[in-house]
């Protein structure tokens, strides 16, 4: 599947279990996560978007993840949510995407991965509104999050950080998460506290 020409691009959203900012990108993922082991969701809705000429315009998918300690030691779990709308070759495609089998900016984390939870297919829903944004999927994962604001009472643009490196993005915005609760693939996590870190960007990815 590594030789498959494909391009999707749309919206990415993401909170984690550490406190904002998440010092594991600053740190060139040698910094130990706040709580000492790193839980992240990320969630990628599809706007537009192919596979070998299979369309993935519409459709979305989770990346799920637990780290034990920092991110460069690896040793990472890591599962998919795929859109439940997807049929079976759209599936495959989002699995092989999200999981870096395919190439393109998830392969870069393969070799920090050391076991895969596996692909559940589920309901995904993104909303966003202004400065606001949610992901759930009924009964697995429920995510929200505004966007980090600076000093500046007038401004009218979130915080970014720039040139991170990250798979996703490259830019992205900060954000507040106002809750995350993941219970799915064997990830169990729940945090309503307001202090974790949150970041969402257009994203825009390609392989092949």
């Amino acid at each position: 599947m590594a030789s498959a020409t494909w391009n999707v691009s749309g919206q990415y959203y993401e909170t984690c279990n550490c406190d904002f900012v998440c010092p594991c990108l600053p740190g060139q993922l040698a910094a130990r996560p706040s709580k000492g082991s790193c839980q992240f969701a990320m969630a990628f809705q599809i706007e537009h978007g192919q596979y070998n000429g299979v369309a993935l315009d519409g459709l979305g998918f989770m990346v799920l993840g637990f780290t034990p300690e920092a991110m460069e030691k690896g040793n990472w779990s890591v599962g998919v949510i795929a859109d439940k709308r997807a049929n079976d070759a759209q599936r495959d495609a989002i699995t092989a995407i999200a999981n870096g089998t395919a190439g393109g900016p998830m392969a870069a984390l393969a070799p920090l991965v050391g076991s895969f939870a596996g692909v559940e297919s589920a309901e995904i829903r993104f909303q966003r509104n202004g400065k606001t944004w949610s992901v759930t999927s009924p009964n697995l994962v429920d995510m929200a999050a505004e966007a980090a604001m600076g000093i500046n009472p007038a401004a009218t643009e979130p915080l970014h950080l720039d040139h991170t490196g990250h798979p996703a993005a490259d830019r992205f915005a900060l954000a507040h998460p106002s809750r995350t609760h993941v219970h799915a693939l064997g990830f169990d996590w729940d945090d309503v506290s307001g202090r974790n870190n949150g970041q969402y960007a257009p994203f825009s990815w390609q392989g092949g």
